[in-house]
């Protein structure tokens, strides 16, 4: 499944950043773009919703104060 959130990350190398980290999550395969504030995901169906608490988190860990709109 493949999906597109709203971001808000402040800068270009934070949005790198936050690529890099949800990248290394097991299993998803995602896009930061802080031209167009957009989250792409893509995961296994059946895991998805799991899959993205962990997106979240690792932004999270990134950008504290980023806003995922799910």
């Amino acid at each position: 499944m493949k999906k597109k959130f709203s971001i808000e990350v402040d800068c270009a190398n934070c949005a790198q950043k936050m690529e890099d980290a949800v990248n290394k999550i097991q299993g998803v395969t995602a896009t930061v773009s802080f031209m167009q504030q957009k989250l792409i995901v893509e995961a296994d169906d059946e895991r998805f919703e799991e899959l993205m608490d962990q997106v979240v988190k690792a932004c999270k860990r990134v950008e504290p104060d980023c806003e995922i709109q799910r």
